[in-house]
């Protein structure tokens, strides 16, 4: 059985572990209600964030289409970016995958399949910066938000002191 052929295998016991270990970046209190909940309408970061993780598990296993990838990675990042997560913190889900596929498979890893572990390691170091450059889009985007808000701001206290006159 290749490489492949086994992660698929035990695909929902890994990608459970890795939601798990998602959802463990939150606060205790958020992380247990994340685990918990699974009414996609009372819960819907745990609900995108483990339908993103499955996705990805997919895609990654398979033909790493860019756009699919994004579809469920750009999600998952758009909620951490807003909550003001670090980048690291942000996008750091991504290499969590190792080692739990490391750990899932330790016992029948060959030493033949160490090519082919290489290349799944290398398929998740592609999501990372997948991951990365959607995280910098959307904290761009909140910055230039921001910043539009503050020069309304500016201008409407400027306006409402007499200090600008239409011309």
């Amino acid at each position: 059985m290749n490489l492949k052929e086994l992660l698929e295998k035990r695909k929902t016991a890994i990608t459970k572990k890795w939601f798990d270990t998602v959802v463990e970046t939150y606060p205790s209190d958020t992380s247990r209600f994340l685990k918990k909940q699974k009414d996609p309408f009372d819960n819907p970061v745990g609900s995108t964030t483990l339908q993103g993780v499955e996705g990805m598990f997919d895609e990654l296993l398979g033909n790493m289409d860019q756009e699919v990838i994004t579809s469920f990675l750009d999600p998952i990042i758009r909620i951490r970016a807003v909550q003001a997560f670090s980048a690291s913190k942000a996008t750091g889900f991504i290499f969590f995958l190792k080692a739990i596929i490391r750990e899932s498979i330790k016992d029948e890893i060959r030493q033949n399949q160490t090519d082919e572990l290489l290349s799944i390691e290398s398929r998740i170091d592609e999501l990372g910066l997948i991951a990365f450059d959607i995280y910098m889009s959307c904290r761009e985007t909140l910055f230039r938000i921001k910043a539009e808000e503050e020069k309304k701001r500016t201008f409407s206290a400027f306006e409402r002191a007499g200090l600008i006159k239409e011309i």
